[in-house]
């Protein structure tokens, strides 16, 4: 699945409903404390809340209402998800697409409690006729009695799975669904089933932020580390499923042979007991991994700058383990990737971000406020934060207009100060910039002694309007 769409309301500065299009890679350029950040740490919330957890001073200060949204908006969606271990259903034949055909997935949290829990809800078009519009929120021996009081002919029903009588059901009744676009909350009843499976398919999101404690386990270090590991049991989750239950299975046995002998002692209490497994194993938290410096000097004690190089180093190495292969799809977040660098290592980073993002299920998400940098990334990518004539947050994009405002905000002027600048071309505006970079690499392609200007560090194109 691809991220299309953020969506957040009443989260922090944010009071309003804000939806920002996410695109293979985005940046999200703004002054200081325009919001930047908060978009990367609602995303964060979203898909773990773990390096940033939602918590009662999270909503918008200038609102009496407590509750927070967050919603991501997903194309790409799978075909068929398993339930229940065993019943395929698809999110189609579930009507739990949105107008568009895409998973429109949000989450509530209500900052009136001092720990706010999270509310999974779904945006849909969906049956809305009385009797068929809760059966996401029926228990399967509900739904069987739901299909007996609607006389509808069980021959052909798997009356075993959940997802085998709403299908019929929908069936029988189709033409007359009666359909509209609705919230429906996902983490109750059967819905509970098909959120954990689609929280599976979700892109794994991988936040870097800026500022970090030094710790023994540093996550500068640790984080794409983390990563890495994640992606790899990700590959092999249907191989990890089998050993799962194979394990299980042979547990059980060892546990009820046990019962059967207790029967002998204590029929009663034999009766009373039943093997189950409390939780699924966490197998992220069985591996663990370091990097140690020369000398054995753990890599948090080395400077800031190592370790973001570090950090670059494992985007660099990505690019070339994806090659366009990888099916888990991510999303790498990274505040500020700049910080802590010599200006000649900030463009390598953003041009090898740029070439990860143009990977095979990887989206790369960035905020800067460097001009330099800001001046690399293609207009499409930008993304300005602002407040409109209001005082509402509003998000510009894809625009000449938006160019012109991040230049004013930004000073954005290409670095024309270093020794090996002999050529300076000066033009009017940005669409003269993106011209001439494209001419000069077809006419590059067709005769290389005409210099590239995309990679010749001889000429710099100066735009003056």
């Amino acid at each position: 699945m691809k991220l299309k769409t953020l969506i957040i309301e009443n989260f922090r500065s944010y009071k309003h409903e804000v939806r920002i299009d996410i695109s293979n890679f985005t940046a999200f350029i703004g002054a200081n404390d325009a919001g930047k950040s908060t978009l990367l740490e609602a995303m964060e919330i979203f898909f773990n809340n773990e390096v940033v957890k939602v918590d009662s001073n999270d909503s918008c200060v200038h609102s009496d209402n407590k509750l927070v949204r967050i919603g991501c908006v997903f194309t790409d969606v799978p075909a068929s998800i398993v339930i229940d271990s065993t019943s395929t259903t698809s999110l189609v034949h579930e009507y739990l697409l949105n107008n568009e055909g895409n998973l429109e997935i949000h989450k509530f949290y209500d900052c009136s409690n001092r720990s706010p829990k999270e509310s999974v809800h779904i945006k849909c078009v969906h049956p809305n006729k009385p009797h068929l519009n809760d059966l996401l929120q029926l228990k399967i021996t509900d739904l069987k009695i739901r299909i007996k009081e609607l006389e509808i002919d069980e021959s052909n029903v798997d009356l075993r799975s959940s997802s085998s009588i709403r299908k019929a059901i929908y069936q029988h009744y189709d033409g007359q669904l009666q359909l509209s676009e609705r919230y429906l909350q996902l983490n109750k009843e059967d819905g509970k089933s098909i959120w954990e499976s689609l929280n599976q398919k979700l892109p794994i999101y991988a936040l870097f932020q800026a500022d970090r404690p030094s710790k023994d386990d540093d996550s500068e270090v640790q984080d794409p580390m983390k990563l890495a590991i994640s992606e790899a049991i990700r590959k092999v989750e249907n191989e990890i499923t089998q050993i799962v239950e194979e394990i299980r299975r042979n547990v059980e046995e060892v546990a009820n042979r046990t019962l059967q002998h207790l029967q002998g002692f204590d029929s009663a209490l034999a009766n009373e007991l039943l093997p189950i497994f409390k939780n699924d194993p966490k197998w992220d938290s069985l591996f663990k991994l370091s990097l140690t410096g020369d000398n054995s000097i753990p890599i948090n004690k080395r400077g800031s700058g190592v370790r973001r190089l570090i950090l670059l180093s494992f985007f660099k190495a990505e690019v070339e383990r994806k090659g366009g292969q990888s099916s888990v799809p991510v999303i790498y977040a990274i505040e500020e990737p700049e910080t802590s660098q010599h200006p000649s290592n900030q463009l390598k980073i953003i041009k090898t971000l740029l070439e990860l993002s143009n990977e095979d299920n990887c989206q790369v998400l960035i905020t800067t406020h460097v001009p330099a940098l800001a001046g690399e990334i293609p207009i499409d990518s930008l993304r300005y934060i602002t407040n409109n004539p209001e005082g509402q947050k509003v998000v510009l994009e894809n625009s000449e207009f938006v160019f012109e405002q991040v230049s004013s905000a930004l000073g954005i002027i290409p670095d024309v100060s270093t020794a090996i600048t002999p050529v300076i071309i000066c033009v009017e505006g940005s669409n003269d910039v993106n011209f001439l970079k494209h001419i000069s690499k077809v006419l590059h392609q067709r005769e290389p002694s005409f210099p590239d200007i995309n990679n010749d560090p001889r000429i710099t194109i100066l735009p003056l309007g």
